[in-house]
C-alpha cells in the first residue's frame, strides 16, 4: 500500500473522481497555475485544463454561489476556499441557498457540491486566519461536515463526499496536510456518518476528530504506563454523527473526555456530550468532560498560540478526574 501525505491522498480523491466523472470540476483562489494554495491541486490543471480546473478572484460569495448555480444544473463542484476563515465572507451562500435548496424546492434541486479547504490553528497566522467553523456549519440542517484525521480518511471521504447529491463542507486541518501515512489505492470509499475507532479500550472514551485525534492518541498511550485503558473514537464525520458507536463505547467504559480545538462556549463538544447524556445518562459514571481550545481569539505569538490548544497533559487530566483519580 502506498504512503502519501495527506494533500496527496486528497489530490488522488479529486483526480480518480474527475476522470471517472466528467461533470466534476474544481473552482477557487489559485487552485490551477499556483497548483493550490497548499499543492492539493498540484498537476490538476496539466491533466484537466482551465475548464475544469478554474481560478477564480478573491470573492468568496460570488464563487460560492457560481458553484451552487451549477451543482443545481447537473455539474458536480469542488469548491475550494484558500482557508475556511474566509468562508465566512460565503456564509450566505453556503447556509441560505446550498442547505436549503432541496428542502425549498420541493426536492426538484439538489446540491452536489463539496466546499473544502484548510482550518484551524496553524502556526502564528493570528485570530483571523484561526477559525474552526466546523461548529457553525453543524448546526445547519441540510448540510453533512466531515473533518478527516489521516491520508486514507481524507481520500475515502472526499470521493464519498463528492459521490454525494447534498452539499458538503469539507473541512481539512491546515497542520495535517504534511502528515504521511498508508493509503489504499483505487476503489476506497470511506462511508459518511461512520466513526472509527482509532484505539480500543476499557476504561474511558476520547472522543476527538481532525488534528486532535494526534493529541488524543498521545495521551492514550500516556494513560497506559498507569495502567488505564482508554478507547479512542475519531468522528470523522459530524454531520450526520454516528451516536451509535459513541454510545456503544460509553457503556462499556462508563466515562467520556470530548477533545476538540475549537471554542469551549457552545461548541461542538457540548452539543455531542448533550446528546449523548440523554440517551445514556444512567450508563454514565461521571459526567462527560471537555478538553476544548482557551476561549480567546487566536494569537499570533507562536507560544501563546499552542497554549491554546488541547494539549497531552490537559487530556490526561481530565481522564483522572472522570476516573476520580
Amino acid at each position: 500500500m502506498p504512503v502519501l501525505t495527506f494533500r496527496e491522498a486528497l489530490n488522488q480523491a479529486m483526480t480518480e473522481e474527475m476522470e471517472r466523472d466528467e461533470n466534476i470540476f474544481l473552482m477557487g483562489e489559485e487552485v490551477a497555475q499556483y497548483d493550490g494554495a497548499y499543492k492539493v491541486s498540484q498537476g490538476m490543471l496539466k491533466r484537466f485544463g482551465p475548464r475544469r480546473i478554474v481560478d477564480t478572484p478573491i470573492s468568496e460569495e460570488g464563487f460560492a454561489g457560481i458553484g451552487i448555480g451549477a451543482a443545481m444544473t447537473g455539474l458536480r463542484p469542488i469548491v475550494e476556499f484558500m482557508t475556511f476563515s474566509f468562508s465566512l465572507v460565503a456564509i450566505d451562500q453556503i447556509v441560505n441557498n446550498a442547505a436549503n435548496m432541496r428542502y425549498m424546492s420541493g426536492g426538484q434541486f439538489a446540491v452536489p457540491i463539496v466546499f473544502r479547504g484548510s482550518s484551524g490553528m496553524a502556526g502564528c497566522l493570528a485570530a483571523t486566519h484561526s477559525h474552526r467553523l466546523e461548529a457553525w456549519y453543524a448546526q445547519i440542517p441540510g448540510l453533512t461536515v466531515i473533518l478527516p484525521s489521516t491520508p486514507a480518511d481524507a481520500k475515502g471521504l472526499l470521493k464519498s463526499a463528492i459521490r454525494s447529491d447534498d452539499p458538503v463542507v469539507f473541512i481539512e486541518h491546515e497542520v495535517l496536510y504534511h502528515e504521511k501515512d498508508d493509503v489504499p489505492e483505487g476503489e476506497h470509499l470511506v462511508p459518511i456518518g461512520k466513526a472509527d475507532i482509532k484505539r480500543a479500550g476499557s476504561d474511558v472514551t476520547l472522543i476527538t476528530y481532525s488534528r486532535s485525534l494526534k493529541a488524543t492518541l498521545a495521551a492514550a498511550e500516556k494513560l497506559a504506563e498507569d495502567n488505564i485503558d482508554a478507547e479512542v473514537i475519531d468522528l470523522r464525520t459530524i454531520r450526520p454523527l454516528d451516536l451509535e458507536t459513541l454510545l456503544t463505547s460509553i457503556r462499556k467504559t462508563h466515562r467520556g473526555v470530548f477533545v476538540e480545538e475549537d471554542w469551549p462556549y457552545c461548541g461542538l463538544g457540548a452539543g455531542i456530550s448533550d446528546r449523548i447524556t440523554q440517551a445514556a445518562f444512567d450508563e454514565l459514571d461521571a459526567p462527560i468532560r471537555r478538553v476544548a481550545a482557551k476561549d480567546a481569539p487566536i494569537p499570533y505569538n507562536k507560544t501563546l498560540e499552542a497554549s491554546m490548544l488541547p494539549s497531552v497533559d490537559r487530556v490526561v487530566a481530565a481522564v483522572r478526574d472522570v476516573l476520580y483519580i
